[in-house]
């Protein structure tokens, strides 16, 4: 029903900026809740940032709260995050998911996502 196209993720280093794009082919994007996600090796997938089918609400992890900022168009179909302030522990592969339940505005818990994209790698050294 939908499908997740990323891009932007890199190396950069500490203190640099960095915004990727989540590109979703779909009829109906408007209606999903939208999410990013990140994981490094060894660790388990972490929220980071998720925001309301309207665009009009976002939420993020303490972790990223004041550095990252997750925003949509949907004329575009597109999501993204802003990383502002990279820090070497922002390392991760870092994926777009997107969530058409009518109960959730906003969700932070991977479980509840239908759909995932591929992953970008960014990589933030010190």
């Amino acid at each position: 029903q939908i499908q997740l196209i990323e891009s932007g993720g890199g190396l950069v280093q500490a203190g640099d900026s960095l915004r990727l794009s989540c590109a979703a082919s779909g009829r109906t994007f408007s209606n999903y809740v939208m999410g990013w996600f990140r994981q490094a090796p060894g660790k388990e997938r972490e929220f980071v940032a998720t925001i309301s089918g309207s665009g009009g609400r976002t939420s993020y992890a303490d972790s990223v709260r004041g550095r990252f900022s997750i925003s949509r168009d949907n004329a575009k179909n597109t999501v993204y995050l802003q990383m502002n302030s990279l820090k070497p522990e922002d390392t991760a592969v870092y994926r777009c998911a997107a969530l058409n339940r009518p109960f959730r505005v906003l969700s932070s818990s991977s479980s509840e996502y239908t759909y995932w994209g591929q992953g970008t790698q960014v990589t933030v050294s010190s």
